[in-house]
C-alpha cells in the first residue's frame, strides 16, 4: 500500500498552519476502546488560544472527519485474547496491529479525501496490560510500524511514562476535557470502561449540598447546538488543573456487550432488553460488595475486572438465580445497568462533595443548588436506557448533556489528537492531580514517520 499520499502537508511541523497567527495543528487521533468494538479515528484541527481576562490559555477545535472502522470478527478474537499469548507471539502481533492501524488510517485518509493534510498522528493503541501496582502498561499498536506504513510522525505509548512515575496511567483524556470543553462541571465516558472527570468549579460548590429527592430527575437534554458551542471563541479555560480529578469507576459496554451477544446481538440497542428485565438484588449487592468501588481515588481498572471479575459472578447468577431458577440474559442486563448506575452516581456525589472516598457520599436536602451540566460521551451514551436512569438516579442536581454529532463517538479519539500535539510540543499531557502520579508528564513516544 503506497504511503505517498498521506506525506506532510508542506509547511511541514516547524511551521504547521497559521491562522490569525497561531498555529493550526492537523492531527489524526487513533483509539480503541475495551469494548472491542472498532478503531475509532478523527481527523482534527486545533488551536492554542491565548490568555484573556477570563481565563489562561486553552485550546479550540474542530472536528472535521472522524469514522468508526469495526473490527472483524478475526481481529475482535486476537485482540480479546492477546493476554494468552508467549512473549514472542504478543511482539509479533503488536508490531502486525501496528501495520494494521496504518492501513487502517491510510483508507480513512482515502474515503475523506484528506490526502497531503495530516501532520501527526497520535495513537492510543489497544490496552491489554494495566498493572499500575508494578508500574506496567502496555498497549498493543507499534508505533514504528504505523509511522513505516503511513509515512508521518506518530505518538504512541501515551500512557507510560505516568505509570513509571507511580501514576495509574488511568484515565488521561482530562486533559483534554480541561483544554477543549471548559463549560461543563462533569464528564462520564460510557466505554468498555466508565470514567468520570470533574473540573476545579465543581469543587467549588457541591451541587448535592441543599437538593431534595436525587432520584426525581429531569429528562436528558440533547443538545443539537453544542457542537458549535464548543468551538466559540468565548470559552476559555478556567480550571486548576491542580484540582481536577477523574478516575474509572466500572466495568460498562465491555459487560453490557457480552451479556448482548448472548441474545445474537453486538450491543443491547438503547438498552431495549435490559428495558424488559428485573432487578435480582443479590446479584446487584454482590456487585456493589466488590472491594475496588470502596477503594479511594486516583484509581483505574484493567480490562480483566470486567472479564475476569465481575463476567464470573454475572453467569454465575444466570446459572442459578437468586431464587435457583437463574436469570435471564434480559434479567442480566437489567442488573447490571442498575449497578452500573448507582456506581456512577455515587462517584459523582463523591466527586462533588470533594471527597477522596468514592463511596462516602450523600445528598443535600432543601433544593437549592442549580443543576451541574455533566457532558456524558462514549457508546454507552447512544444506550438511552440506561442514560435516563442514570438521570433519575441523579436527579435535578446534575443535567446530563448528551451531544449531537461527532463528538459523543469520537470525543476520546479528539483527545488523542490533543495529547499527541501537547506531546509533541513537550508540554505536559496527563496530569498527576487524576492519576496520582508524582508530577505532571509529558507522555508518549514519538516515531518520525516521515523522511529527513
Amino acid at each position: 500500500m503506497p504511503v505517498v499520499e498521506l506525506r506532510w502537508a508542506h509547511e511541514g511541523i516547524g511551521s504547521l498552519t497559521y491562522f490569525c497567527g497561531l498555529m493550526v495543528y492537523k492531527v489524526i487521533g487513533l483509539m480503541s476502546g475495551s469494548s472491542l468494538d472498532g478503531l475509532d479515528i478523527a481527523y482534527v484541527h486545533l488551536q492554542e488560544k491565548t490568555s484573556t481576562k477570563q481565563g489562561p490559555k486553552g485550546w479550540d477545535f474542530e472536528l472535521v472527519a472522524a469514522d468508526c472502522y469495526p473490527y472483524s470478527e478475526e481481529w475482535r478474537g486476537r485482540l480479546g485474547s492477546a493476554r494468552g499469548l508467549s512473549a514472542y507471539d504478543y511482539q509479533l502481533l503488536h508490531v502486525e496491529y501496528g501495520r494494521y492501524l496504518g492501513e487502517q488510517l491510510l483508507r480513512f485518509v482515502r474515503e475523506k479525501g484528506l490526502e497531503y493534510q495530516v501532520q501527526l498522528v497520535a495513537s492510543h493503541g489497544h490496552t491489554v496490560f494495566h498493572d499500575v501496582a508494578r508500574r506496567m502498561t502496555a498497549q498493543l499498536g507499534d508505533g514504528a510500524a504505523l509511522a513505516a506504513t503511513v509515512g508521518v510522525n506518530v505518538v504512541s505509548d501515551l500512557r507510560a511514562m505516568d505509570v513509571a512515575l507511580g501514576g495509574q496511567g488511568a484515565p488521561i483524556v482530562p486533559i483534554g476535557e480541561m483544554l477543549l470543553l471548559p463549560q461543563y462541571d462533569f464528564f462520564l465516558n460510557l466505554g468498555g470502561i466508565a470514567n468520570v472527570s470533574r473540573g476545579e468549579r465543581t469543587r467549588e460548590q457541591n451541587p448535592f449540598e441543599g437538593t431534595g429527592d436525587i432520584r426525581s430527575g429531569s429528562p436528558v437534554r440533547r443538545d443539537a447546538e453544542i457542537s458549535a458551542e464548543l468551538r466559540s471563541d468565548s470559552a476559555v479555560v478556567g480550571q486548576d488543573r491542580n484540582s481536577f480529578v477523574a478516575f474509572d469507576v466500572c466495568p460498562a459496554n465491555r459487560v453490557l456487550n457480552t451479556l448482548a451477544e448472548l441474545e445474537g446481538q453486538p450491543y443491547d440497542a438503547a438498552g431495549a432488553m435490559a428495558a424488559t428485565g428485573t432487578i435480582d438484588n443479590v446479584l446487584l449487592q454482590q456487585l456493589n460488595s466488590l472491594p475496588y468501588y470502596a477503594l479511594p481515588f486516583p484509581k483505574s481498572l484493567a480490562n480483566d475486572f470486567g472479564t475476569e471479575t465481575v463476567l464470573p459472578l454475572v453467569r454465575g447468577a444466570m446459572k442459578e438465580g437468586a431464587a435457583g431458577g437463574g436469570l435471564t440474559t434480559a434479567d442480566a442486563l437489567r442488573t447490571y445497568t442498575q449497578h452500573i448506575v448507582e456506581q456512577i452516581g455515587s462517584a459523582v456525589r463523591s466527586l462533588a462533595a470533594g471527597s477522596a472516598n468514592a463511596g462516602s457520599a450523600s445528598a443535600g436536602t432543601d433544593g437549592s443548588t442549580a443543576p451541574r451540566r455533566m457532558l456524558v460521551t462514549g457508546g454507552g451514551a447512544h444506550n438511552t436506557f440506561l442514560v435516563a436512569q442514570l438521570q433519575r438516579e441523579l436527579g435535578q442536581s446534575v443535567e446530563i448533556v448528551v451531544p449531537e454529532g461527532g463528538l459523543v463517538d469520537y470525543k476520546e479519539a479528539l483527545i488523542m489528537a490533543l495529547i499527541g500535539v501537547l506531546r509533541w510540543r513537550e508540554a505536559n499531557n496527563v496530569l498527576a492531580s487524576v492519576t496520582g502520579a508524582s508530577r505532571d508528564s509529558i507522555g508518549g513516544a514519538v516515531w518520525i514517520g516521515q523522511e529527513a
